[in-house]
């Protein structure tokens, strides 16, 4: 190993970004993105900069939980070898003294942006260099029938095509058709994502299905209704509406997306560097291509650093239908510098020179 490209340092700090407004899915929603910034040091003084963001309405992950697990590394990874960052995300998972996914994608982040900026390399072309560019969605997040109008009407106005909606939870499915039809009227061309975060019941899916068909809405995606156990509901939604059915809570490994292909439960898996770091990605993709499965990247309530680092997994694997990497437009303070360039809903990563090109301000 070349001394140069052993971990000299890791420390391990609180990123806390307040919202405009909170972020609500079916789950509950978060006022605050409480994050974790991670910066990592090579002997020869490159930078590598990881971020955890957990969310638990998501997964019931906490802050707590990424800090407790990443300063746990603070001592045993010093010495090693950057190269080695799929075995070293490995041993952070059996030696950290809580698991947290966030957490392990934050280390194996840091430790690939310091390698990548050591040989002066893009991330994007690290992760296989297909393509630099990719089209984002944007997020209605959970309301009221009229906050949601305004939402489409906000997206549209910033020239992005591609709407997510927030559907489920405890105000029932005529409470998200009452939502769909305003957002319908307000932007009746763009292609919906109708993400549940699994919090639709069978019935109630089966209800917004009846809905949307009578409110003549064609989704371009439904995203994991249904509760991440229930394979056979999903295999029985892609059968009752027609329409494409991606998994995303049901899908943490690549064991996960074999059971999902093997139930027929999803048409589409929906990869989140925040569920259990990038090694688990590269080897849920390599899943979904070898049984045919569409692709989505998507993320947590993130800053434009993990999300540049996602379009770049996606952009430079290729091969991905679609892309929810809008958080940062949620965020009312940036405590970056750098980062992916977007104009309208279109993200580019050509620019990047090495590793993800973002740095705390």
């Amino acid at each position: 190993m070349s001394a140069s490209i052993a971990v000299k340092s890791l420390q391990v700090a609180s990123l806390d970004i307040p919202l405009h407004a909170p972020f609500g899915i079916a789950g509950g929603a978060q006022a605050m993105a409480s994050n974790a910034l991670v910066t990592l040091e090579l002997v020869d003084g490159a930078l590598g900069y990881g971020e955890a963001a957990p969310l638990p309405p998501y997964n019931g992950e906490t802050q707590d939980d990424a800090l407790a697990a990443l300063r746990s590394a603070a001592d045993w990874i010093i010495g090693r070898d950057a190269r080695d960052w799929r075995a070293l995300g490995a041993e952070f998972e059996q030696c950290a003294p809580v698991r947290s996914g966030s957490a392990r994608c934050a280390l194996e982040v840091a430790l690939l942006d310091a390698l990548t900026r050591h040989m002066g390399l893009p991330l994007v072309k690290f992760f296989g260099g297909a393509g630099t560019e990719l089209e984002t969605d944007m997020t209605v997040t959970t309301g009221t029938a009229a906050e949601a109008a305004a939402a489409a009407r906000d997206i549209r106005a910033r020239g992005i095509r591609q709407i997510k909606v927030k559907v489920g939870g405890k105000l029932g499915p005529a409470h998200d058709l009452a939502r769909l039809a305003a957002i319908h009227e307000a932007a009746p061309d763009a292609p919906l994502i109708l993400d549940g975060n699994a919090g639709v019941s069978r019935a109630a899916a089966s209800e917004l299905v009846r809905g949307l068909r009578a409110l003549g809405i064609a989704p371009a995606l439904l995203e994991q209704w249904l509760p991440k156990d229930d394979l056979d509901g999903l295999r029985a939604l892609r059968a009752e509406s027609g329409w494409l059915v991606a998994a995303d809570e049901a899908v943490t490994s690549a064991a996960d997306a074999v059971r999902v292909a093997d139930a027929q439960a999803a048409d589409v898996i929906n990869i989140k560097l925040m569920k259990a770091g990038v090694a688990a990605a590269f080897d849920i993709a390599a899943v979904a291509r070898a049984r045919g499965l569409g692709l989505m990247i998507g993320g947590n309530v993130e800053s434009i650093l993990t999300m540049t680092v996602s379009a770049c997994f996606a952009a430079g694997q290729g091969g991905f239908q679609f892309a929810d990497l809008d958080t940062p437009f949620f965020l009312a303070s940036n405590p970056f510098e750098g980062g992916y360039a977007i104009s309208g809903g279109r993200i580019s990563v050509a620019h990047i020179a090495a590793g993800h090109g973002v740095t705390p301000k």
